[in-house]
């Protein structure tokens, strides 16, 4: 180079001398992994947002086992005791094994009591 200053136009010349190659480095295949590698963090964000928003929100107030038994006083005694059965075979499943049995016996089985009882001592 000279240490003289180019011209105007001799320097818009010499920029128009620049070609780039019209097929870049990789070619074919380096067009195809950008384009499952975009495709693949796409698909990894969608499903983050769409697991995101499917979550469930945990309540604030969580229902303890005294609040339910005390919602159950007001029940009728046939409701009362399939909630008590099904409280107790959630919270203590080998007790309301053993006391199943009688569940399906004609004249109702075990009594509200006995069942309440139960449930209590769960608490």
């Amino acid at each position: 180079m000279t240490d003289r200053a180019m011209s105007e136009e001799a320097m818009l010349t010499s920029l128009r001398d620049i070609h780039l190659p019209a097929e870049a480095a990789g070619g074919f295949i380096a067009d195809v992994a950008v384009a499952v590698g975009m495709a693949s963090l796409l698909a990894l964000a969608l499903a983050g947002i769409l697991r995101a928003l499917s979550l469930q929100r945990k309540s604030a107030a969580k229902v303890t086992l005294s609040d339910r038994i005390a919602a159950l006083a007001q029940l009728p005694e046939r409701e009362k005791r399939v909630a008590l059965l099904h409280l107790l075979r959630a919270r203590a499943p080998e007790r309301y094994s053993a006391l199943r049995g009688p569940i399906y016996q004609p004249g109702g089985g075990i009594d509200v009591a006995t069942l309440e009882a139960e449930v209590n001592r769960l608490v």
